[in-house]
């Protein structure tokens, strides 16, 4: 493959990666909807919704797509480890400190993803690489905390620790993701499934069951095919096959874009901590995405001169 297609390919797996991004920021939306499903039985139901659509997929595709379940154990374990550690840390992390406090310190991944990435064969850590993930982190920042209302008590100890535990699982799996390019992305689905297993039996451990009514379930479908579902399989793709810098630091969008749903169907208003973190993450994304930028503009100068 040529360096050109080769450039323009990791570009395309980099924007696919990217919808990961524009569908979890659906996720506040849709949850809110889901409001009174207590939180290891939505999670079980969401990957539920996620795994059968696939499963259906696969049985369209024949036996040899189904074939593609037998991969070797290691990496099943980091994908369930990732899908369902994350999810899990995160949960402990809510129920033990207070929500601004562990949200913020869970959403030290996509950071985490920027700089852990310099560990990967064949990648190299930039300033600008950095710098972009630390704007974003800023902005996240002033949307977590509402322009910066938030306070650390030693009494929320083993909640911070859940979260910082929440934010190194999911940046170790992404990055480590990218070590197994050649493993088909269609085995997301079949973690899915495992996934929705083991929320089942932390369900039935530690909540209550609750029936869901028309709207919940509604809430729980948009939630099994978007956020928790289709967008583990563009994630898982891009990943592996796109920028990983560029997508870490694009990742702090989620919250800006979802904080923009909020506003827009009257579940929030808008602020100037909302503007500048706007302007931050906006700022951050495009300086991450600057080596990717300058080749697409390189493509078309030599379109133009052909």
């Amino acid at each position: 493959m040529s360096d050109k297609n080769s450039d323009t390919a990791v570009v395309r797996a980099t924007l696919i990666g990217g919808l990961a991004v524009l569908l979890w920021s659906l996720l506040a939306l849709l949850t809110t909807g889901a409001k009174g499903i207590p939180s290891f039985q939505l999670l079980a139901m969401t990957f539920t919704v996620a795994f059968t659509f696939s499963a259906v997929y696969l049985c369209f595709k024949g036996r040899s797509a189904w074939a593609l379940m037998r991969q070797p154990l290691t990496v099943w374990a980091l994908g369930v480890g990732g899908l369902f550690g994350y999810h899990f840390f995160y949960f402990v992390a809510l129920a033990n400190a207070p929500p601004v406090e562990a949200s913020l310190i869970a959403y030290l991944w996509p950071l985490l993803i920027v700089v852990f990435s310099a560990l990967l064969p064949g990648e190299r850590l930039r300033w600008f690489h950095l710098a972009g993930a630390v704007l974003g982190l800023a902005g996240a920042a002033l949307l977590v905390t509402d322009g910066g209302n938030f306070s650390f008590s030693r009494q929320y100890t083993g909640g911070y620790l859940a979260a910082v535990a929440c934010a190194l699982t999911w940046s170790v799996y992404s990055v480590t993701n990218r070590l197994y390019g050649h493993i088909p992305t269609q085995l997301v689905g079949g973690i899915c499934g495992v996934v929705a297993v083991l929320a089942v039996l932390c369900h039935l451990v530690m909540e209550t069951t609750v029936t869901p009514d028309m709207g919940q379930w509604l809430s729980i479908l948009g939630l099994g095919l978007g956020p928790v579902g289709a967008a583990f399989f563009v994630w898982d793709y891009g990943t592996k096959h796109g920028n990983i810098q560029v997508l870490g630091a694009m990742s702090y969008a989620a919250p800006l874009l979802s904080t923009v749903f909020l506003i827009a169907f009257g579940k929030a208003e808008a602020t100037t901590a909302i503007l500048a973190a706007c302007i931050l993450i906006v700022s951050g994304a495009l300086l991450a995405s600057r080596n990717l930028l300058r080749s697409k503009q390189t493509e078309s100068n030599i379109g133009v001169t052909k």
